[in-house]
């Protein structure tokens, strides 16, 4: 299933596309996508729903984040072998963590907001995975179990806030608007292998990157066994899982966004996002 969220932030509201792309809204029988309807069983039951009887979203309504009420987004850097090598950086023995503020998710068409006197801000692709089930210490083996879907992501960073600022990444990284997430929610059984999904983002129409998730360092099976073992993971949770090569900072000489530039990214069954800086 493709799942999503529509209406005006803040009100967002059930929906899912149906077998002819008709995106169709839930909210009747299911009021929004939150940690608790991301269990085998609730989606066992919207899977069962007859979509083609309810009611299509009009065309032109805002589509939100793919998830609601999540309480924890947390990401992985350096995790693509070209992106390290581009960062001058070592390929890492375990996972890079750091978190993203909850507030900076939005919906995957959203403005994304320049912050005042910015002179690094950069772009990254990404796949996103939500977490369906608690997780505690599992095995890689059992970790995709877990998954309820996947996103796609843009990871905005400030780099001066993230390397400049003292502390850790989250500096540059929790901006309102610095998490695009969506169009989809798609579910795992969907996207049985999430190592084979293709990733591009342009800026004002010239490619800057395009990889795959073949490329990662470290698998999401491997990523969530990881994170498992030093805290828990609760439905509904975002991981966002590492850039590609190509964001600005990499680029000699760098090159950053500024108000009016345009992204536009892709991750194939994922959907497509696009968003202007203002």
């Amino acid at each position: 299933m493709k799942l999503f969220r529509h209406g005006a932030a803040g009100a967002e509201k059930a929906g899912a596309l149906d077998a002819n792309g008709v995106m169709r809204d839930l909210s009747l029988l299911v009021p929004d996508i939150t940690p608790e309807w991301l269990s085998p069983a609730k989606l066992g039951a919207i899977a069962a729903i007859d979509l083609a009887k309810l009611p299509a979203v009009p065309e032109g309504t805002r589509i939100g984040a793919p998830v609601g009420g999540a309480r924890q987004f947390i990401a992985i850097g350096l995790n693509y072998r070209k992106h390290a090598a581009e960062a001058g950086m070592a390929i890492p023995g375990d996972p890079v963590v750091f978190n993203k503020a909850i507030p900076c998710m939005q919906g995957p068409n959203d403005d994304v907001v320049w912050p005042e006197g910015s002179t690094a801000m950069d772009w990254e692709v990404e796949l996103g995975v939500i977490i369906g089930a608690k997780a505690q210490r599992v095995s890689k083996a059992d970790a995709l179990k877990h998954v309820a879907g996947y996103c796609l992501a843009n990871d905005v960073s400030e780099r001066d806030w993230q390397a400049k600022r003292s502390g850790q990444w989250v500096k540059g990284k929790s901006f309102d608007t610095f998490g695009p997430l969506g169009p989809w929610l798609v579910t795992a059984d969907e996207l049985p292998d999430p190592q084979t999904v293709p990733l591009s983002l342009k800026v004002n129409g010239e490619q800057r990157q395009k990889s795959s998730t073949s490329d990662m360092i470290f698998t999401v099976a491997e990523i969530i066994a990881h994170l498992s073992q030093f805290q828990t993971l609760l439905p509904g949770d975002v991981i966002v899982t590492g850039t590609p090569e190509g964001v600005g900072l990499g680029m000699k000489p760098p090159v950053f966004l500024k108000r009016g530039d345009v992204m536009e990214l892709d991750g194939g069954v994922l959907g497509s996002q696009r968003q202007k800086v203002v």
